[in-house]
C-alpha cells in the first residue's frame, strides 16, 4: 500500500494519499487520528501512520 511513496511524507502526499482536501488533513493531524510530528512549522508524517489510519478506519486487521 502507498508503495510510491518516501518513508516520511508531506500534507500535499497526505491529500494525495487520501484523496482530501488540506483542511481535512490538519484536523486529521491536529487531533491526532493519524500520528505525525512537526519539525518546525512542516508536519512529518509517516506513511506507516498513513496505512494504520486506513486499516483503523476501514475496519480491516492491519495484521
Amino acid at each position: 500500500m502507498f508503495n510510491d511513496y518516501q518513508d516520511i511524507i508531506t500534507v500535499d502526499e497526505l491529500c494525495e494519499m487520501l484523496c482530501i482536501g488540506k483542511n481535512s488533513a490538519y484536523t486529521l493531524l491536529a487531533t491526532g487520528q493519524i500520528k505525525a510530528f512537526r519539525h518546525n512549522r512542516v508536519w512529518k508524517i509517516p506513511k506507516l501512520a498513513v496505512a494504520e489510519y486506513v486499516y483503523k478506519s476501514s475496519g480491516i486487521s492491519s495484521r
